[in-house]
């Protein structure tokens, strides 16, 4: 059953069209994101509090009526989303069982001080029980973020030998990982940094042994098709595209132009929603978003 489950949904992330939403915001970025739904640090006390409210807004999301495997092939989840319940299911599996959606749970835990041009992955302590628990509750795979600045090629290959080196951790533990070594998009070397990204990813893919398939989620580049040859590596399932503080007006248009990547996008999938919205306003202005980031997905498909 479970050899099922998991086969049907490594199909859908390799062949399916739409986009993987994100809705991982962990304790750092909290704040901003309930700031943006209209929750302000007055309307809740304390950590718990808080996380009840996103909890909140992620369910309504989910449940509304345009989050479904339509158009939405996948979803990255926060710890604790994992391990909540969506309408008195266990959200990994409300997802995949009655939105046809694939779920992964992000793992990392925050970023380094700034060396070399980049920010590392701060260590990830009880990775493997965490991975463990996660494969027990219905995830497909993970999702772990560290930030290039500068087009700084000690730095670069230091992010991505991290990222590999974790990825192979996932894969022991029966999970896909989704790398993200995401390039700052103010950096002033960003075209450099790309190039320089690009090379040491398609090194370190020729690294991984059969059955070792990995996903990648990398900012959209400023040259147009830059990552189709990691998109075309037969151990990548799917490079999916992160909006790195592009509204989601500039961020679909240039994914749009990406004909191998599809979105993986969080605050441009909420961009406009507020807690005060009535449900009809909600689901309107959501299903819009998933409307555009849909259609920047497929674009070129």
């Amino acid at each position: 059953m479970a050899q099922d489950r998991f086969a049907a949904q490594m199909e859908r992330m390799h062949t399916g069209k739409g986009f993987i939403a994100a809705l991982d915001q962990s304790g750092g970025s909290t704040p901003k994101a309930l700031r943006l739904y209209g929750v302000t640090e007055d309307m809740y006390d304390g950590e718990e509090a808080m996380f009840d409210e996103i909890h909140a807004m992620r369910s309504r999301i989910i449940l509304s009526p345009g989050f479904t495997g339509e158009k939405v092939i996948g979803a990255i989840l926060f710890e604790r989303t994992m391990r909540g319940e969506v309408a008195g299911k266990p959200t990994a599996d409300l997802l995949w069982e009655d939105r046809g959606i694939v779920p992964f749970l992000k793992i990392d835990k925050g970023l380094t001080d700034k060396s070399d041009g980049v920010q590392l992955m701060k260590p990830i302590p009880g990775l493997v029980d965490t991975l463990r628990e996660a494969e027990g509750s219905g995830i497909f795979g993970t999702k772990e973020r560290s930030v290039i600045h500068e087009a700084n090629a000690k730095g670069i290959e230091a992010i991505v030998s991290q990222q590999f080196d974790i990825g192979r951790t996932v894969l022991s533990c029966g999970l896909v990982p989704i790398l993200e070594p995401e390039v700052d998009i103010h950096s002033p070397t960003k075209v450099e940094a790309e190039t320089i990204l690009k090379e040491r990813i398609l090194s370190h893919l020729d690294t991984l042994q059969d059955g070792q398939n990995i996903m990648l989620k990398l900012t959209i580049p400023t040259q147009d098709g830059l990552y189709d040859a990691v998109a075309d590596h037969p151990r990548v399932v799917r490079v999916v595209a992160l909006s790195g503080g592009y509204s989601t007006d500039e961020a679909c248009a240039r994914l749009a132009r990406q004909p191998k990547m599809i979105a993986s996008f969080s605050r441009a999938l909420t961009e406009g929603l507020t807690k005060q919205m009535s449900d009809a306003e909600f689901n309107d202005a959501l299903g819009a978003n998933i409307d555009q980031i849909y259609r920047a997905s497929v674009a070129g498909a």
